[in-house]
Formats: C-alpha cells, sequence, structure tokens
C-alpha cells in the first residue's frame, strides 16, 4: 500500500487493526477525498487493487489460502458500516410497528451483506435483496 501510495504521491500513514474478521488496514491521510471517491468508488477500487497484489504474492510465496483484510480510508468504511446498521435496525423498527415492508434504497452488494447481517438476528424480520446490478436493493418485511 504504501508503494501504491507513494505512485500516486499521496502522503499517508497505514494503521494495522486486528478484528475478529481480519485485518484492517487504515490509510491516514490528508488527500482522503481522491482515495474515497464519489460514494467510495475509489476506495472500492484501491481496495480491489490491493487484494489482488497481495493475492498475487501469496502465491508466489507458497501460501494458497487468501488472506482476509479490509482497506479503509479515514475510516470512512467504518463509519458507512455503522450508518448502514443504523438505517437497517431503524427500518426493521418501522417494519414491526406498521407491519408493513419497507424497500431500502438501492446499494451495493457489500452495503446489502451489512443490512441482511445486521438484521439477522430479529427473528420476526425478513429480509430480500431484489432487482438487477446497481438496481438491486433491499425489501425488508415482517414475518
Amino acid at each position: 500500500m504504501e508503494e501504491i501510495l507513494a505512485k500516486m504521491t499521496l502522503a499517508g500513514d497505514i494503521e494495522v487493526i486486528d478484528e475478529v474478521d481480519g485485518a484492517r488496514f487504515v490509510v491516514k491521510t490528508r488527500s482522503a477525498n481522491a482515495l474515497i471517491g464519489n460514494n467510495g468508488q475509489n476506495l472500492s477500487s484501491f481496495s480491489h487493487i490491493i487484494k489482488k497484489i497481495a493475492e498475487v504474492k501469496l502465491r508466489k510465496s507458497g501460501v494458497l489460502e487468501p488472506l482476509q483484510f479490509s482497506v479503509d480510508v479515514n475510516d470512512y468504511q467504518l463509519k458507512k458500516t455503522d450508518e448502514l446498521k443504523s438505517l437497517a435496525k431503524m427500518n426493521a423498527q418501522r417494519v414491526r410497528y406498521f407491519k408493513k415492508e419497507v424497500v431500502l434504497p438501492h446499494m451495493n452488494s457489500y452495503e446489502r451483506r451489512i443490512v441482511h447481517t445486521a438484521l439477522a438476528e430479529y427473528p420476526d424480520i425478513n429480509t430480500e435483496s431484489v432487482g438487477e446490478g446497481e438496481e438491486r436493493k433491499i425489501i425488508i418485511r415482517p414475518i
């Protein structure tokens, strides 16, 4: 990551945080907008590139198991995840109270997974992804 940041002429420090589902690499930088992009699109691409490079380097060194880690910039992903969980739980409460389904806005697969996981612990709520491609969204329904 340091090499790629240098080639992009971006200054930043990398912090490694151990978490249950793998390490989280957080780039702390003043150039966050360039790395995050619109709605996190640049961050998604940056993360994908970092993971592919790590995968190739691990394969060359004889490690065949994928390494589980995430890449974040100035805790953008962490804040986004917390917002999505709050959105999901707030809408689940609406579904419980009004006994009517709620349709959430379009989300990418990563965001949908966060919502499904956050609401998996609700025994009286069902979540379903519907739609195609970028139009895919979640419906939260009462059981």
